[in-house]
């Protein structure tokens, strides 16, 4: 009989070129370079089309501006019957409502339509008017402008590429093997990216940003920093923005993002209760539970970075969504060139008639 792989863990689905997970060493490899080369070398513009390279082409940064502006027409009208639904719901309404069959490839289609609709939430999200795209921009500098309604510094829009390069892919997560299984029945990359939507909105996989940043409001007015993290674990609660099903080391992702927060001067003094508070907890953690490595994971730095930059609580998971994008796409493509379906078997435990 087959060994059960209890949530498939250690099982090997699909041969990929585009990112390899080290969790012993902590080292992310995308396209066969670490990922703090990436970040330190390219912005999201120019790291997509070399992403995509061999799967699906980009013939210049200057697409994805025009496909930002062609595309938003329709997010607009989209979006005009769903005041009322969650961020993640609006922007899951969106990208379901996308044509299989359109003038832009559907790759650039999809990655079009997330750089639109994200920002357009959170300005729903702060009761502002939505605003229309400007094509001569880059992807990130033009979605802080048209989520804020103002142009944005060089490092906020630096950490904002930043941000996105690093998110775009991490291996078979959840989300991407969703992508990957719908992919793998042909039912084309609007599906596969609503796919791996849906499995983000999951709080396991993508909504735990946000609590990080409830932790911090929560301690720094407490006086007894050290006694509340005592008892959160000895209730058996998790710390947020700690531990990784794969890493057993520091996640690389924290590190370059921790980078990227300390280049935003509005951070300095949340970070500098970040950092401390970071330090306690892994103390903490290390004491308590000497035989299980947690160490802070990108969701920690991910949340301050967010939370730098203006965007509400309720919308950090669809911002992820927008840089884990290009991941599904290349997934998906990739996933379709085997022409195989993914099915896997299972074992029954049920009863068996007489």
């Amino acid at each position: 009989m087959t060994e059960f792989k209890e949530g498939l863990e250690g099982v090997v689905a699909v041969e990929t070129i585009l990112s390899k997970v080290d969790g012993d060493a902590g080292r992310l490899v995308v396209r066969g370079r670490d990922i703090e080369d990436w970040v330190e070398g390219d912005t999201f513009d120019t790291f997509v089309p070399k992403f995509w390279s061999g799967l699906a082409d980009v013939s210049s940064d200057k697409d994805f501006g025009a496909a930002r502006v062609q595309i938003f027409a329709h997010v607009e009208a989209i979006l005009a019957g769903l005041r009322g639904l969650s961020p993640i719901e609006c922007v899951r309404a969106v990208m379901a409502s996308l044509p299989d069959e359109h003038e832009l490839p559907p790759h650039l289609l999809c990655l079009a339509a997330m750089s639109v609709a994200v920002p357009a939430v959170i300005r729903m999200e702060n009761g502002g008017a939505l605003i229309a795209p400007d094509a001569a921009l880059s992807t990130a500098e033009d979605f802080l402008r048209m989520a804020r309604g103002e142009s944005p510094t060089a490092e906020e829009h630096a950490a904002l590429d930043a941000y996105l390069v690093t998110v775009a892919d991490h291996g078979m997560n959840a989300s991407t093997f969703a992508a990957r299984v719908v992919a793998s029945t042909d039912a084309g990359l609007v599906s596969s990216v609503v796919a791996g939507l849906c499995a983000l909105k999951g709080p396991l996989h993508g909504g735990a940003p946000g609590p990080v940043l409830d932790l911090l409001d929560e301690l720094e007015s407490s006086p007894d920093v050290g006694g509340y993290i005592l008892k959160e674990l000895e209730s058996g609660r998790r710390m947020m923005g700690f531990g990784h099903r794969i890493y057993r080391v520091r996640d690389p992702r924290a590190e370059v993002l921790k980078k990227a927060v300390r280049d935003l001067p509005q951070t300095q003094g949340r970070l500098a209760f970040a950092e401390r508070l970071e330090t306690e907890i892994l103390t903490q953690l290390r004491q308590w539970k000497p035989d299980r490595p947690l160490e802070t994971n990108v969701e920690y730095y991910t949340a301050l970075l967010q939370e730098a930059l203006g965007f509400p609580r309720s919308t950090f998971t669809c911002v992820f969504g927008l840089g884990r994008t290009v991941g599904w796409t290349a997934h998906a493509i990739e996933q379709q060139t085997t022409g195989r379906l993914i099915r896997p078997r299972s074992s029954y435990v049920g009863d068996l008639a007489a």
